[in-house]
């Protein structure tokens, strides 16, 4: 995995479309926000479904946003519904996700970091192949990640300054930052697609180390 080489891909995929990524960001941040402060009214336990609810859809919108770039295609400002449209599968796999790495950090942190690595490109498949199941999803990606955790942690490391240049811009440079994070990591679940087998994927606990 050449992080220099995704790097200069996704770059080139997101120039001329920051203005429509940004707005498609501001939609999902100004639904999700207003729908939780609408809930919250219920209480705490209204925010949590507001977020139960609307996240793990915009999430999967998010994702096809990206992979699409990957292919050539241009974002449009409907694509950040897109995910609704396979609801249910976005909010297994993420609940899934979420509560397995959940688990595992109750063993200590690392483990958890370890297994977020490992659950990292679910999502990814889940979006090219939406009537996958939920636990095949987190077992090719686990697959696919196999021998690659330390490789993706260490491209997060990379953005490191790109994260404090968007808070000493007070945000302002998130609406770069974020695009170009984005893509990288969808150029990261194609450079590890290749791993995976197509027809048949081992039978893996997704509990197993």
């Amino acid at each position: 995995m050449n992080r220099a080489e995704l790097k200069a891909r996704a770059k080139q995929q997101i120039a001329g479309k920051i203005g429509i990524l940004f707005v498609i960001s501001l939609i999902v941040a100004a639904i999700s926000g207003a729908a939780s402060g609408i809930l919250s009214f219920a209480g705490p336990a209204g925010s949590l479904a507001a977020t139960i609810i609307i996240t793990p859809a915009f999430a999967l919108s998010v994702t096809r946003v990206y992979l699409n770039l990957f292919h050539g295609k241009k974002p449009e400002v409907q694509d950040a519904f897109s995910g609704f449209d396979d609801f249910w599968s976005a909010f297994k796999v993420q609940f899934l996700v979420g509560l397995f790495t959940f688990l595992w950090s109750l063993l200590f942190l690392v483990p958890g970091i370890i297994k977020s690595y490992s659950y990292s490109m679910s999502l990814y498949i889940l979006a090219e192949n939406k009537e996958k199941p939920a636990l095949e999803c987190i077992r090719e990606s686990m697959s696919m990640t196999n021998g690659h955790k330390m490789e993706l942690f260490v491209l997060d490391l990379s953005f490191f300054g790109w994260a404090i240049l968007g808070i000493i811009t007070f945000g302002i440079a998130y609406i770069y930052v974020i695009p170009y994070m984005s893509a990288t990591y969808a150029n990261v679940y194609y450079s590890l697609k290749p791993v995976v087998e197509p027809v048949e994927v081992p039978e893996q606990d997704p509990f197993a180390y």
